[in-house]
């Protein structure tokens, strides 16, 4: 059975026609040979000529005896023709039980669901032959679309979040540009209303720059080459000098190889954290790179006071300060964690038990968008 299995449609259905046939052709044999051994019981008619040329009668059938023989004559001639047409119906039956009927159920059933929106399903992989192949191409593309439909429901989240953050951050400086235009037109110009009305544009117009750098990310493409670790180190080391001159700065790459990744991104996501952890850090950054089987680790650990508790539980948002008083609109952790799972990889924000703040990036480096 296992090996009718993995059998094709068309080698399983000529076996399973010549074995019922041959079955039958068995089976019609036998018939017309026992048919032939019950009419040999009876008498037949007619006469004997002996050696000596003498004449001799042979009992004659009886009525009841000729219509017997007719119906064996009859039914042996039937087996020849009954049994290889029930031969070959039998084969057909057992074909579709055993290579068409599963594969067939859960395509339909596969297809009804998914018609419902339904993908919370899996096909289980059922034969080696061309069904059994339809089976898990049907699988692959239903995993693809659900990997797809969670991927738009993500970004729909996502979006939704975005959208509030902007709107609740926008509140104040509108309130603040509505009371100062009053105040305007009220009374004389006021050199402090003025200031006001300029920073808080500047403060808009930044938040509207932030929100369209988020909408290209979203939109950019990743392009993947070969890269070198000893380069990506050597960028690691120059980005840290810049961003934090007055740090103790160290970054680890164990091993060799050659990471194949979108250098931009892997550049962006490493800039925003380094000059995060440079924000918060005390005296020491520890960078570390680390590349095992296909995916590509990127390791920021500082000696700060680490991230709070609301961050590591809800993780990056847009538009959430880390600090007071600061004209950062916490996008840096946001967005690499945006570049991250468009790189196929993801980004994990934890406290040191020694103190102080991590943030990893992965990158799949074999990754294609």
């Amino acid at each position: 059975m296992e090996r009718l299995r993995g059998m094709s449609l068309r080698r399983a259905f000529f076996l399973l026609a010549f074995c019922g046939l041959l079955t039958a052709l068995a089976l019609a044999a036998l018939l017309w040979m026992g048919c032939r051994t019950a009419a040999s019981r009876y008498p037949l008619g007619g006469v004997s000529i002996g050696s000596d040329g003498i004449i001799t009668p042979l009992p004659q059938p009886t009525p009841e005896q000729l219509r017997l023989l007719l119906v064996l004559d009859v039914t042996g001639l039937l087996g020849w023709i009954l049994f290889p047409v029930m031969g070959l119906a039998v084969s057909g039956a057992l074909f579709y039980r055993w290579k068409l009927k599963e594969p067939s159920d859960l395509l339909l059933e596969g297809t009804r669901r998914i018609q419902a929106h339904d993908l919370d399903f899996t096909l289980p992989a059922v034969s080696g032959d061309e069904l059994g192949q339809i089976c898990a191409a049907f699988e692959s593309m239903r995993r693809e679309l659900l990997k797809t439909n969670r991927e738009l429901w993500r970004q729909a989240e996502e979006r939704r979040r975005l959208n509030a953050a902007f709107a609740h951050d926008l509140r104040n400086p509108v309130t603040v540009l509505k009371g100062s235009i009053k105040l305007l037109r009220q009374g004389p110009p006021d050199p402090q209303a003025l200031d006001r009305l300029e920073s808080y544009t500047a403060r808009i117009e930044a938040y509207v720059e932030a929100m369209s750098s988020i909408q290209r990310l979203e939109q950019m493409p990743v392009r993947t080459a070969a890269v070198p670790l000893a380069v990506l180190r050597s960028e690691l080391e120059e980005t840290a000098r810049l961003l934090a001159p007055a740090l103790e700065a160290s970054v680890r790459r164990p091993g060799e190889g050659t990471a194949e990744i979108d250098h931009g991104i892997f550049l962006t996501v490493a800039e925003n954290l380094i000059g995060n952890g440079a924000r918060f850090a005390k005296q020491r950054l520890e960078i570390t790179l680390t590349l095992e089987e296909s995916v590509l680790s990127l390791s920021v650990a500082d000696d700060g006071p680490g991230f709070p508790d609301q961050l590591l539980k809800g993780g990056p948002r847009p538009f959430e300060r880390l600090e007071k008083h600061t004209e950062h609109f916490g996008m840096g952790l946001y967005t690499s964690g945006l570049l991250c799972r468009k790189h196929g990889g993801s980004l994990c924000l934890k406290n040191s038990p020694s103190g102080g703040a991590v943030a990893a990036a992965a990158f799949q480096t074999n990754y294609k968008s």
